[in-house]
C-alpha cells in the first residue's frame, strides 16, 4: 500500500476528533458520536482508494453513514481495495461527561485481510512487544501477570493491568489483587487501553476483560502495528449471535483468536487522534480565531513507523 495514505488517514481522524470535541462535556453521547461519524465519513471521500467499512457503526438500516458494507474514497479501478475498521469515536460517554482517553480511530488492511467480527462481546488480552508470545486466554490472569513481569524485568507488584470497570471483571481484579499487581479500571474506551501496552511511558502493561467485538479488531490493527500481541475470543451471548459465528465461518466461538487471525499479514496501517486528553494523546486544544491544535499517531505494520503528529488547524479555511 501507498505509505502517503499514512496522512490521509490522519486527516479522517482528526475531522472526526475536531467535531465530536465541540460537544465535550454537554452529555449528548449520540450527538457526539455522530458529529466524529460526520467529520470521518466527509474526509474519507477525499482517499485514493476503494474502500469498504468491514467494522463500522453497524448495520446499512441502523446507520446512516460508516455503515458495515459502505464503500468509501474516490479511488478509481486502478486503486488498492481495502478492508477498514473504524471507530468514529471509542469513548462516546468520556466525551458527554468531558472526562480523559476519548479518541477517533481506524485501522486499514488489504482487502479480506480484516476479521468481520459481528457485534457481540469478546475476551481480549494485549501486550506491548516485549511482552508478545507470553499471554494466553487460557491461562489463568495471574499466570500471565507474572509471565508478562518476568519478560519486562519488573516485580510483579510494578506490574499495571488495564480494564474496564464493568461486574463482569470482578474476577480479573480479585486475581490481580491475589497477585499483587498493580490496577487501573477505567470507564470507558478499550481501545485506547489496549495501545497503551504498547508505550512504556504510559505505565500500562497488560490489557484485559470483555468488551466489543469489532473495537478488539480495530485494537488488533493497533497492536500490529506496534509489534505487540493480542488474543480474542468471541462471546456470544444468545443462540443468534451463535448462529452469527458461524456465519462467519467460526464453528467453535471458544477457540482463541490470535492477532494474525484477527488482523491478516503486515500491510496493515492505523490512526488515531485523541479527543479528550489521555494517556498517550492530548486531546483537542481550541484557541482564538477559529485556530484548533490536534495530536494524532499513525503507524505503519510494514515498516514499523510510528510517527507522532501534532497539526494546528485554522477551521475558518477548512470551511471554505
Amino acid at each position: 500500500m501507498d505509505r502517503d495514505l499514512a496522512l490521509g488517514l490522519v486527516r479522517v481522524t482528526e475531522a472526526a476528533a475536531l467535531n465530536s470535541a465541540k460537544l465535550m462535556g454537554r452529555g449528548d453521547k449520540i450527538a457526539a458520536d455522530q458529529a466524529a461519524v460526520d467529520g470521518m465519513r466527509k474526509t474519507f471521500d477525499l482517499l485514493n482508494i476503494r474502500g469498504t467499512v468491514v467494522i463500522g457503526e453497524g448495520e446499512m438500516d441502523e446507520a446512516p453513514m460508516l455503515y458495515i458494507g459502505e464503500k468509501v474514497g474516490h479511488g478509481g479501478e486502478d486503486s488498492i481495495e481495502v478492508d477498514i475498521a473504524v471507530d468514529p469515536l471509542d469513548g462516546t460517554n468520556l466525551v458527554a461527561k468531558g472526562v480523559p482517553n476519548a479518541i477517533a480511530v481506524v485501522g486499514i488492511a488489504r482487502k479480506g485481510c480484516l476479521l468481520h467480527a459481528p457485534d457481540m462481546y469478546m475476551d481480549k488480552i494485549a501486550v506491548g512487544p516485549k511482552a508478545a508470545g507470553c499471554v494466553s486466554l487460557d491461562a489463568p490472569l495471574s499466570e500471565n501477570i507474572i509471565n508478562v513481569a518476568k519478560a519486562l524485568g519488573k516485580k510483579v507488584e510494578d506490574v499495571t493491568v488495564i480494564m474496564l470497570d464493568r461486574e463482569r471483571h470482578q474476577h480479573h481484579m480479585d486475581e490481580v489483587r491475589k497477585v499483587g499487581a498493580r490496577m487501573k479500571l477505567i470507564t470507558d474506551g478499550d481501545v485506547a487501553s489496549a495501545i497503551a501496552t504498547g508505550f512504556e511511558d504510559t505505565g500500562v502493561d497488560i490489557m484485559v476483560g470483555r468488551g466489543g467485538a469489532p473495537e478488539g479488531v480495530i485494537a488488533a490493527c493497533a497492536m500490529k502495528c506496534l509489534g505487540g500481541d493480542m488474543q480474542g475470543r468471541l462471546y456470544p451471548e444468545t443462540q443468534e449471535e451463535i448462529d452469527r459465528c458461524k456465519k462467519m465461518g467460526i464453528d467453535d466461538c471458544s477457540k482463541i483468536l490470535t492477532l494474525d487471525d484477527l488482523v491478516k499479514g503486515d500491510e496493515v496501517y492505523f490512526a488515531a487522534t485523541g479527543v479528550s486528553d489521555g494517556d498517550l494523546l492530548k486531546g483537542v486544544v481550541n484557541y482564538q480565531n477559529d485556530i484548533a491544535k490536534t495530536q494524532s499517531i499513525v503507524m505503519r505494520a510494514k515498516t514499523g513507523t510510528i510517527r507522532f503528529v501534532d497539526t494546528v488547524h485554522n477551521l475558518a479555511k477548512n470551511k471554505r
